[in-house]
């Protein structure tokens, strides 16, 4: 059962997530082979934080599977878009991506949701839950294309 929560502790827990995510990213930028894996490390941490706040991962699903296809997809935008364009095509490749996917994660957020249901498994998101359940999708999403796309592909 989740805890309930207050606003102030779950910003607080998403602004140090994001901090050190950031933090993480800058230090390490440069090794590119290894990025996706450490997106998917931050995926995790985002979970592991859930799980210290009693948050069940089965709950928070469908916020993962929206992170998973919304920023896959958007990575892949950006790939393309820097391949054509540099800095500026990585940017319009990514946005416009990251516009399209909103929509079709939103569909298999949605799809998710009803399943769950189906199932008698009972949606308990919470602000805090559905926030951190979209940001550990979106780094699995981002590091299993990055994986891909730098290790097996070489780009």
């Amino acid at each position: 059962m989740a805890k309930k929560e207050n606003i102030i502790n779950s910003i607080a827990s998403v602004a140090a997530l994001s901090i050190a995510a950031i933090g993480a990213v800058t230090f390490l930028i440069y090794q590119k082979k290894w990025m996706g894996f450490i997106f998917i490390a931050l995926g995790l941490l985002n979970l592991l934080v859930l799980r210290i706040f009693n948050d069940g991962i089965k709950f928070v699903w469908p916020d993962i599977v929206f992170g998973i296809v919304d920023n896959g997809i958007l990575v892949i935008g950006a790939i393309i878009g820097a391949d054509f364009a540099g800095v500026i095509g990585a940017i319009v490749g990514g946005s416009a991506a990251n516009a399209v996917t909103d929509g079709f994660a939103g569909l298999f957020e949605g799809w998710t949701a009803e399943y769950l249901r189906k199932h008698k498994i009972k949606e308990k998101r919470t602000a805090l839950s559905s926030a951190l359940g979209k940001m550990a999708g979106c780094f699995f999403g981002a590091g299993f294309v990055l994986i891909i796309a730098w290790t097996i592909f070489s780009l």
